[in-house]
């Protein structure tokens, strides 16, 4: 049997929230365009997956309502056979949201008997195999879902994910009967219900070196339920001073990092769920467990992944906390510290993107994908001053990479709970080690001109773009 989940973006959630519940306090009802992500095996549990993204809202005005007050709302059908003509055209999933604003939590019985009708409308219009999604919210926020397969057939949304400042899962049973001793403590600091979110969703890790070996040894102690790890890379002496876990051993045996970090994560035999895939994100191998993650942590240190990553939150509606270290010293006998810049990034539609704030450099990134995908033609570039070459490797210190990855758990934590207040959160932050632990906080505007981040005709396509429409390049 089919799960369903949706997942609400930051600026659809604050149009929403805007348009149903004003100061009248009537009921009120939007359209909401959805991508379609189809999940045939969940490689964690193997079972079949929807997960919707909304992609446009479109709220139902005042002059199509024919009456509504603080316990119903009814409306013209003539809209709903036009947004239902809009989501066909656009190969898209129709979902109806509507408010609760007597704070009723669930489909009322109302409902119940109203929207068959809307149901049966739409498998006239779009076709029999059309399903029809069902949303309701309160003004707590209280939210719940379902999808229509037919008139006498439906299914309850197994959780919905709402992104912004704050991150927002809801769940039956959030927060009910939920123990695990293993994680009292934390519960003391946060609350049971975190700890249970936590369990629930599922986190792809992309990058296991410094940074990421760091992450990893935090992410399964804060309950974690699910991880993913991507990276194609081997254990070498050259990077055992950073690789939080490997061993000289690992090193000799060129294990790979993604199966060092499983094993040290399965060894404390905390309930967590490990996948590795020794693969480069771009491997077809990769594309089902990227698209089923709820949350993505960028830890790579190449140009060619950050953009996919880039185009994955986007497409997708997948959060990603990207971070990165950059350590510029002298070139003195004794180095000397210019620069050390711990920076962790929130990327998802609404916010500006990783292009558009300078940390990806798209010449870079296309000298990068051709190495990995054509060693020759990269040689025969390289030669001819056609790309920049190999240069000197980067200095790296371990005490930083690990800071810098434990400011990227910590933003998480508050995106999910709130500890740092109403406004904690950070889109962009930086810490400069070599001052006295300073952060900045640098401000980007989004670039409208940006084909990611700048035009929403992207937000929320899912597969409607063939998996970011890099088929051609996938192996």
């Amino acid at each position: 049997m089919t799960e369903y989940a949706l997942t609400i973006l930051a600026p659809h959630m604050d149009k929403l929230k805007k348009h149903l519940f004003q100061s009248d306090l009537r009921e009120r009802a939007a359209y909401i365009l959805l991508g379609t992500n189809e999940i045939s095996a969940d490689p964690w549990d193997q079972k079949a997956r929807t997960k919707y993204v909304t992609h446009e809202v479109i709220p139902v005005h005042d002059d199509d309502v024919i009456s509504h007050d603080a316990m119903h709302i009814t409306w013209s059908t003539q809209s709903f056979v036009r947004a239902l003509k809009k989501a066909k055209d656009q190969r898209m999933t129709l979902g109806v949201i509507h408010s609760h604003t007597g704070g009723y939590a669930g489909f009322s019985k109302q409902d119940d008997a109203n929207e068959p009708d809307l149901v049966q409308l739409t498998q006239n219009r779009n076709g029999t195999d059309a399903d029809l999604v069902s949303v309701v919210m309160t003004p707590d926020e209280q939210i719940f879902g379902r999808v229509w397969h037919n008139v006498s057939n439906n299914t309850d949304m197994s959780y919905i994910h709402i992104l912004g400042d704050r991150f927002a899962l809801h769940y039956p049973k959030r927060n009910q009967g939920f123990d695990r001793d293993i994680f009292n403590r934390q519960a003391l600091a946060f609350g049971q219900a975190l700890t249970q979110d936590m369990s629930k969703l599922r986190i792809g890790v992309v990058g296991c070196g410094g940074t990421g070996s760091a992450l990893l040894t935090l992410l399964h102690r804060i309950g974690i339920g699910h991880l993913a790890l991507f990276d194609a890379d081997i254990v070498e002496l050259s990077n055992l001073n950073r690789l939080h876990g490997a061993t000289v051993e690992d090193a000799a045996n060129k294990a790979f990092k993604v199966d060092v970090a499983k094993r040290e994560i399965e060894r404390t035999g905390l309930p967590i769920k490990v996948l590795a895939f020794p693969h480069w994100i771009d491997h077809q191998a990769c594309q089902i467990p990227l698209k089923s993650c709820d949350l993505i942590f960028g830890c790579t240190d190449d140009n060619d992944g950050r953009i996919l990553l880039n185009l994955i939150s986007h497409h997708y509606g997948i959060p990603v906390i990207d971070m990165g270290l950059a350590i510029e010293v002298s070139d003195e006998d004794i180095p000397r510290m210019i620069a050390c810049d711990g920076r962790v990034t929130m990327i998802m539609p609404g916010l500006p993107c990783l292009q558009c704030r300078g940390v990806i450099n798209p010449l870079l990134a296309r000298e990068e994908e051709i190495k990995r995908n054509d060693p020759q033609e990269y040689q025969r570039l390289k030669a001819e001053a056609y790309v920049a070459g190999e240069g000197n490797p980067a200095p790296v210190v371990a005490t930083f990479t690990t800071e810098t990855a434990t400011m990227s758990v910590n933003e998480l934590l508050h995106r999910y709970q709130g500890f740092r207040g109403t406004d904690g959160h950070s889109n962009h932050r930086v810490r400069k080690f070599h001052y006295e632990t300073e952060d900045r906080m640098p401000g980007v505007k989004v670039n409208d001109k940006c084909p990611v981040c700048g035009q929403t005709k992207s937000w929320g396509r899912a597969d409607d773009t063939r998996f970011l429409g890099m088929m051609e390049r996938v192996k």
